[in-house]
């Protein structure tokens, strides 16, 4: 089994980085389009909430 050790790391420092800030950014707005189409944009509201809290919490810009 691979050591997984300083995955966790890795991964907080790309999330920190300009390039993984914009990746984060895209996922979450994908999450957020894809959620507001299932819910026909009935929730649209929350869904920009939990998208922004989201993004405080990965990212650091």
């Amino acid at each position: 089994m691979a050591d997984l050790s300083g995955l966790g790391d890795k991964a907080k420092d790309f999330a920190n980085s300009d390039k993984g800030e914009q990746a984060t950014d895209a996922g979450l707005d994908k999450a957020g389009d894809a959620a507001s189409s299932a819910s026909g944009g009935k929730f649209d509201e929350k869904i920009d909430g939990a998208s922004d809290a989201a993004d405080k919490k990965v990212g650091d810009q």
